[in-house]
């Protein structure tokens, strides 16, 4: 596998230009940057400040269908960008700040993906969670 900044999804988010600390990649975008999944499917991003303002000048507004968060589609429903995640139990801002970095982008930590997706329960929800179980488990 190529590094994840190869990927089509991942190239079109680099040429927004978006400042780093504004922003942080959700849903499967951290299991694939770890290489952990063959296709994250669209690529999941919070934003905020400078980020925020940027996407929403190159897009439209949207409720998200699941949250009801502010939500902006990009690249054709490549990239969807939100202004909160769910559960609500998380703030935008402290998702970002408190996010792994992997070659320079953010993305959230393993555990919030984990309770978005034990949340969500869809089909390749429940096959991430077994990826993230098989991870956890001590190798011997």
């Amino acid at each position: 596998m190529t590094g994840f900044r190869d990927h089509r999804y991942f190239r079109e988010l680099a040429t927004l230009n978006l400042p780093a600390d504004d922003y942080a990649v959700a849903g499967s975008g951290p299991l694939f940057a770890r290489g952990w999944i063959d296709d994250p499917g669209d690529i999941d991003v919070i934003a905020r400040g400078e980020a925020w303002k940027t996407v929403c000048r190159i897009g439209s507004l949207n409720r998200a269908p699941i949250s009801g968060s502010a939500q902006v589609s990009l690249f054709h429903g490549h990239l969807e960008f939100f202004d909160e995640w769910f559960p609500p139990r998380w703030r935008a801002a402290a998702l970002i700040d408190e996010a792994d970095v992997i070659d320079g982008i953010r993305f959230i930590r393993l555990e919030v993906v984990e309770a978005t997706k034990r949340m969500l329960r869809r089909p390749r929800d429940l096959a991430q969670l077994a990826v993230l179980a098989a991870r956890r488990r001590p190798r011997h």
